[in-house]
Order: structure tokens, then C-alpha cells, then sequence
């Protein structure tokens, strides 16, 4: 167990249904391997704040536990070098998370490539639906 002064305090996490929706509807993203990074900025500019979107398809529970073990480590570890004034949201793709510290340093250095990524992209206008206009 890690400390509570290593925690993740409630203000960095994304929690409402609500906060993805606005992430997701902002539409910038960057992915490489088995990550997917969503950014938006705040309005009000606060803390970085970030979630996690693993689905039932990666694995079952423990796999998907894992995957938000790491997520979160690799965040206390590269929060204050991450955009502020931004909140992300991590999807994982696929297959299980690299074992051990280098692992770990891997995803937390994936997180903080494609974190900078996302938040430089422009904003795209959020769809309404998939299909294209005429088809």
C-alpha cells in the first residue's frame, strides 16, 4: 500500500460521468501501443486530473485491476511534468501491462508522451453521430 501523502487525492481523478463526457466530446486524443490518451482543457484552469477506461474485453477483474495499478502509478509519477490546466482520460486497448519497474517506467513515459500530444492537438467538433453527411 502505498502512503497518503503518495496517494491520489479525489482532485486528481476524473469521477462524474459527466467530466469523461466533456473529455471525449473535445475529440483530441494520441495512441501508441496499447494506450489511447484523451485530453481537454479546464475551465477553470485547476489541477491536472485524470481517468481510467479499462473494459471487460481487456481481461477479467485481475487484469484490469493491474492495468489501473500501473495507470495510476505512472500519473503520481508524471503529474507534474503533464500539461496543467488539463484533464485526461486513459483507455487501454489491449493485453496486459509490462511487468516490473521497467514496465512501469515504460507506461509512465508512454503517459507523459501521449498525454503532451493529446493536449497540443487542436480541438476537434464533437459528432453527433458516425455516419457521414449524404450517405
Amino acid at each position: 500500500m502505498t502512503p497518503s501523502d503518495q496517494g491520489l487525492p479525489k482532485t486528481c481523478r476524473l469521477v462524474r460521468p459527466g467530466d469523461f463526457a466533456r473529455v471525449y466530446a473535445v475529440r483530441r486524443s494520441a495512441a501508441a501501443g496499447p494506450l489511447v490518451v484523451y485530453a481537454a482543457a479546464q475551465e477553470p484552469p485547476g489541477s491536472t486530473r485524470i481517468g481510467l477506461s479499462v473494459s471487460r474485453r481487456i481481461g477479467n477483474a485481475v487484469v484490469r485491476n493491474r492495468w489501473k495499478r500501473r495507470l495510476r502509478e505512472a500519473f503520481r509519477r508524471v503529474r507534474a511534468t503533464l500539461p496543467t490546466g488539463h484533464d485526461f482520460i486513459v483507455v487501454v486497448r489491449s493485453g496486459l501491462p509490462e511487468p516490473g519497474a521497467a514496465g512501469l517506467e515504460r507506461t509512465a513515459a508512454s503517459l507523459e508522451t501521449l498525454a503532451a500530444r493529446a493536449a497540443a492537438r487542436p480541438a476537434g467538433e464533437p459528432s453527433r453521430s458516425r455516419r457521414r453527411p449524404g450517405s
